[in-house]
């Protein structure tokens, strides 16, 4: 079996769907996995074992240049890539008209989901092979889903397995620590900067080192106030897998709704997801270790009611750990 898995983007939406390279090769031991991901994600299924390739592409940036002449020659570098050998199978877990039509560049039958189970039922089109799967389900469970009924295997409802392993070397900051993401791509999704203070304490105050985390140079200085706030550290620019080594040690995270907060979970760290500009039911926090989700469309949580989940999950993770005090 060889099999192509088309997840584009975003980050969060590509640690939804590692699971479904377990569950294969679960059934399929000798299958042979390629993944098609935007470049700036690449990084994330390389971390994966059990893909034998990954295939990065920059629609993203294509998309806005489409009238260079290089723009179509890496286009068309990236076509020869995916119709170098035939696959078995081309699964489209993105669901939207611009993975479709990328996946349909592959050579093989190209399998999604119907026209009921797609936020743009328009790219159901380009599916020879369409399946059912409920819109209400949490995306890891939609991903796995499909996959098994492409592929003809029963219904995984075990745990996920993310099949993560943490890269080697790079940057570390003084150990132990706990991980801090106050920064999101929209500001709708944003905390209060002094109920991250708040939490940076509490943290603080459990023994660890309050690491504060960020991505673009705009991102830098709330880091660096919250750092300064709870006697925290600020690391440099991390790449992708850079920083997924820095989650993969973690004693614990605290994010927002981002793909980094995911990623934490994916790797079992017991991690805390805020939530404030969208419902956590269909993407919330998942991984082996404890997790929680907070918040939701209109309902922004409160820091008290974060800092008692916080206490919550550190307690359930380390029982025996001495308790910080409650004023934050």
């Amino acid at each position: 079996m060889k099999l192509l898995i088309v997840k584009t983007s975003s980050m969060g939406d590509v640690v939804h769907a590692l699971p479904v390279v377990s569950d294969v090769l679960r059934q399929m031991p000798q299958a042979q996995i390629d993944w098609l991901v935007e470049a700036p994600f690449a990084a994330i299924p390389q971390l994966n074992p059990g893909l034998r390739r990954v295939l990065p592409m920059a629609w993203r940036k294509w998309r806005g240049q489409l009238l260079r002449r290089d723009t179509w020659r890496a286009m068309g570098a990236l076509r020869d890539e995916l119709q170098r050998e035939p696959y078995d199978l081309v699964l489209d877990l993105q669901g939207l008209l611009k993975s479709a039509l990328w996946a349909r560049q592959a050579r093989g039958p190209v399998a999604g989901y119907d026209r009921a189970s797609l936020r743009e039922p328009l790219a159901a089109w380009a599916y020879q092979r369409q399946a059912a799967v409920p819109r209400e389900l949490h995306a890891v469970q939609r991903c796995r889903l499909l996959a098994a009924a492409h592929l003809g295997y029963a219904a995984p409802h075990g745990a996920p397995d993310f099949g993560l392993r943490a890269p080697a070397g790079g940057w570390r900051p003084r150990a132990p620590y706990a991980v801090i993401i106050p920064n999101a791509s929209r500001r709708e999704k944003l905390w209060p900067e002094r109920s991250w203070v708040a939490v940076g304490k509490r943290l603080q105050a459990r023994g660890w080192l309050p690491l504060v985390l960020w991505g673009r140079d705009e991102e830098q200085t709330l880091a660096e106030r919250i750092a300064a706030g709870c006697d925290g550290d600020v690391p440099p620019f991390l790449k992708v897998g850079e920083m997924a080594a820095v989650l993969a040690g973690a004693e614990q995270v605290v994010g927002l709704d981002t793909g980094f907060t995911h990623l934490a979970a994916a790797f079992g760290r017991p991690t805390v997801g805020i939530y404030c500009d969208h419902e956590p039911g269909l993407a919330g926090i998942t991984g082996a270790g404890p997790v929680a989700s907070i918040g939701g469309k209109g309902q922004v949580p409160g820091r008290q009611d974060v800092l008692a989940l916080l206490e919550a999950q550190i307690d359930a993770a380390a029982p025996g750990r001495p308790r910080a005090p409650t004023a934050g």
